[in-house]
């Protein structure tokens, strides 16, 4: 039977939400690695599997895919030390230590966040995405455009520009409305009863598997190509 998670894991998040302090949390780690750590981990394992079809760069060890538990609040205002959801991200080989586009699952109270693409790109990565996209625009918004897409993932998130940005003030109308954004990301959010359910695995396989057109295509220009020897 395929990996999901339980009602006492979502209870811990539930009651994480309410209680997010230290004092809370420790004496009740145990719980949080055996209800949501150990599930995740053995999720991503079965996604690496089924991305030997589809995504083989993107297979990632479950201790380097599952996102920590714990927030950066060094330069927060909200002091909150828990994240309230347990997620994973699966970056491309080569890119993992960069703002390169992939693919993220998150499962919290509210529910279970499945999403791809390239979220905020650092500048020169931007204005290479930007360049691929002048020559495979038309292939990017067909995908974007795709019903099958649009229904898997009904939310983009583009932080969008008002005006073309500099050296793009010639680019067709049609790339234009691509290159306006500063990230290209597509989720879908279901409901939390998703995460109890044994099809879990197929809800976010099936998804992933129709975004890795997109995500490849973001990925294409900020790959290194290394040059084979000439001897």
């Amino acid at each position: 039977m395929a990996t999901h998670f339980t009602e006492a894991g979502l209870k811990f998040l539930r009651d994480l939400t309410k209680h997010n302090e230290r004092e809370w949390f420790t004496p009740r780690k145990e719980i949080f690695e055996r209800e949501l750590k150990a599930p995740m981990a053995a999720l991503i394992g079965e996604i690496n599997e089924a991305f030997l079809k589809f995504a083989p760069e993107h297979i990632r060890p479950p201790q380097k895919a599952a996102l920590r538990i714990y927030r950066d609040i060094r330069f927060s205002a909200n002091k909150a030390p828990y994240k309230t959801h347990v997620a994973a991200w699966w970056s491309r080989d080569g890119l993992e230590k960069t703002s390169g586009a992939g693919f993220y699952l998150s499962v919290g109270p509210k529910g279970v966040i499945i999403a791809a693409g390239s979220y905020m790109p650092d500048r020169l990565q931007l204005l290479a995405i930007r360049r691929h996209l002048m020559e495979h625009h038309a292939e990017m918004s067909k995908l974007l455009a795709s019903k099958k897409l649009r229904t898997a993932f009904p939310e983009f998130e583009g932080a969008r520009l008002t005006r073309p940005p500099k050296g793009f003030h010639d680019a067709s109308p049609e790339a234009l409305e691509l290159i306006l954004n500063r990230q290209w990301g597509i989720s879908a959010t279901l409901p939390v009863e998703t995460a109890l359910a044994s099809g879990l695995l197929k809800q976010v396989v099936d998804r992933f598997k129709i975004a890795s057109p997109m995500v490849e295509i973001l990925n294409a220009p900020l790959i290194v190509k290394t040059r084979k020897p000439m001897f």
